[in-house]
């Protein structure tokens, strides 16, 4: 399935995770003395519906506290701002959808420059990669398994069940999508 079509059927949980995912693999290396993870309470609430509402709250607060915040993580607090505090599944697709545009674009942007990246990034969502640089192309396979193995959870489990594998593989992301801005630093610099 393409990742069009896994958004397009995933549940509440599913789509909160996913968008939580997606942002967490973003955010930039934290500046020294800074929340080194201003994310963590977003996936105690993609856990438990319930407890949503306030660690969305706290995720929001721990981006907003950050001193000069790099364009990145500026993008990532608007799309927090963004997301329903009441799941509503509906308004979890549609943010989700956006948070999983803004990780690809992120990614495209760490690949070479292209003319064509917001189509590009577009045809990755739609199942056609053909042309994505590695980045990209990593990170929409990332996301795909992701909602994948979330899917694959049935109803019965426990609430959080899954989210520590999905925390690792973003975690794994995050850390590729760090080294790729270092190099590139570097290389600009």
């Amino acid at each position: 399935m393409s990742l069009l079509e896994l958004i397009a059927a995933a549940d509440a949980r599913g789509l909160a995770a996913s968008g939580a995912a997606c942002l967490d693999r973003c955010l930039p290396q934290p500046a020294a003395g800074t929340e080194p993870d201003p994310l963590r309470p977003l996936w105690a609430g993609c856990a438990d519906p319930r407890d949503w509402p306030d660690r969305l709250a706290e995720a929001r607060a721990a981006l907003d506290a950050l001193p000069d915040p790099p364009e990145t993580a500026l993008r990532i607090r608007t799309l927090l701002g963004e997301a329903p505090a009441d799941r509503s599944v509906e308004e979890l697709r549609t943010w989700a959808g956006a948070c999983s545009v803004l990780a690809l674009d992120i990614h495209c942007g760490h690949d070479t420059v292209r003319a064509d990246a917001t189509e590009l990034v577009g045809r990755c969502r739609a199942g056609d990669p053909e042309g994505a640089g590695p980045l990209l192309s990593g990170e929409t396979a990332r996301q795909v398994r992701i909602l994948e193995m979330l899917a694959e959870i049935g109803d019965a489990a426990p609430t959080g069940a899954g989210l520590r594998q999905v925390m690792d593989l973003s975690t794994e992301g995050q850390r590729v999508l760090r080294a790729a801005a270092s190099r590139r630093a570097r290389v600009r610099g």
